[in-house]
């Protein structure tokens, strides 16, 4: 079989033994994946996602059964699998085939194509995941505007589109705004804030703005954030794109009864997976998405990887496996 492989001196795209895989319940045939920044951090050897070595990298998988000792999975059944240890201590998805646990996988929605399920991918099931802890902590769409930090990355980009589809509105923040300002305001972005007014480190507490956040950068873009969350307000926390510090202080919290809350997709539930992909498949644009995706094979994963990681590649990659 063809797999991308992470050793210990990086990754390549190799041909290996179906004895590399790991025991488990579910063979797939794998049949999409794509590229979200854990990806990008693996095939191009940055440290922070594999945790042993060899290792096939992808974060998410979907494809058809070939063989199930599963009684939920039979041959034949499109599954889809995101985050659940793939890639960081088990194989993932890119690979023509994977050996996976089926405790965590789900159907694919109804009304998303495999191929559409496969570019929203990680990205776009914790951009649901972020948007549906908003909404069950009460906040309105009256409540005020909603900050998405990162913007036109794949939780960003996913997380602008819901929010509009919801009814909030939505200041979309990016370090591209002249570049890609109508690309944010074409996913339903009201307003487009240059990232430079996040990147600056500011008191704990700054001019109340917004009622909430969705934010995948971290460090002090959050930290500025959480400073301008309105009283009540919730700020969700999916990711350190920009660093893992949170160089804030107590006063947020317990002056204002802000909420930080942490979304973990990683081992999320299935019950949790199944209804984030189901806001997907009723919130997000399909058309939309369609524009956004661009299409990749296996050999073209690293390169794409390192676009990412310089910062040259938006919206969502899409990765055909066979």
């Amino acid at each position: 079989m063809r797999a991308i492989v992470v050793n210990d001196g990086g990754a390549a795209l190799e041909d290996v033994s179906e004895n590399l895989l790991d025991d488990g319940a579910v063979v797939v045939d794998v049949a999409f994946s794509d590229l979200n920044y854990k990806d990008a951090l693996a095939v191009t050897g940055r440290p922070g996602v594999v945790r042993r070595t060899p290792l096939i990298a992808g974060i998410d998988l979907v494809g058809t059964v070939a063989e199930s000792s599963d009684p939920r999975w039979a041959k034949g059944d499109w599954v889809m699998l995101n985050g659940a240890g793939l890639s960081e201590t088990k194989h993932g998805g890119y690979a023509t085939r994977a050996c996976i646990d089926g405790d965590l996988a789900v159907t694919l929605p109804e009304g998303l194509s495999p191929e559409r399920c496969a570019a929203l991918g990680t990205a776009g099931y914790t951009a649901a995941l972020a948007v549906t802890r908003l909404v069950s902590e009460g906040l309105k769409p009256d409540d005020g505007p909603i900050l998405v930090t990162g913007a036109t990355g794949g939780v960003g980009s996913i997380a602008t589109m819901l929010l509009d589809a919801a009814g909030f509105v939505v200041y979309a923040s990016t370090g591209r705004t002249e570049e890609l300002g109508d690309y944010l305001r074409g996913l339903g972005a009201d307003e487009v804030l240059p990232r430079s007014d996040f990147e600056e480190k500011g008191k704990p507490l700054q001019k109340a703005q917004f009622a909430g956040v969705v934010d995948s950068v971290g460090g002090t873009t959050l930290a500025n954030a959480i400073a301008r969350t309105n009283p009540g307000g919730i700020v969700t926390s999916c990711g350190l794109a920009g660093s893992h510090d949170l160089p804030t202080t107590v006063m947020p919290f317990i002056l204002r009864g802000v909420t930080l809350a942490g979304i973990d997709s990683v081992w999320a539930t299935v019950d949790d997976r199944a209804d984030a992909w189901r806001i997907l498949a009723r919130g997000v644009d399909v058309d939309a998405l369609d524009a956004m995706t661009t299409t990749i094979g296996l050999d073209g994963v690293i390169e794409a990887g390192e676009r990412l990681m310089a910062g040259s590649l938006h919206g969502r990659t899409l990765v055909e496996i066979r």
